[in-house]
């Protein structure tokens, strides 16, 4: 996100606490409920328990191992990217870059 040309510092890093916390909380919901589609589906699967009803019935080995790899895509988004790619990770590289650009004129 791109502060816009009327915001003050302070109001976008605001912004960007509050984008970041949303983003936490709907990790955290997105994780509760994971927990609870685990459960079921332990109890389902290897305890023979007896949900058969929509949608539970369909809770299986196959929607078990996608819905966890988009929980993990979601937590790396939110927990590995945003800390490794920032803004300093940025000014650094440009820099980087900059200096071996000038070490090849030289």
């Amino acid at each position: 996100m791109k502060p816009s040309e009327t915001q003050t510092p302070e109001e976008y890093a605001l912004e960007m606490a509050r984008y970041r916390v949303n983003k936490m909380k709907r990790f955290y919901t997105h994780l509760f409920i994971y927990i609870i589609g685990i459960a079921i589906y332990v109890a389902k699967t290897y305890f023979g328990a007896p949900f058969n009803f929509w949608p539970i019935q369909h809770i299986n080995c196959f929607v078990m191992m996608v819905w966890t790899f988009f929980l993990i895509v979601q937590g790396l988004n939110l927990f590995v990217r945003e800390n490794v790619f920032t803004a300093k990770w940025e000014q650094r590289k440009i820099q980087q870059y900059m200096n071996e650009q000038n070490n090849k004129y030289e």
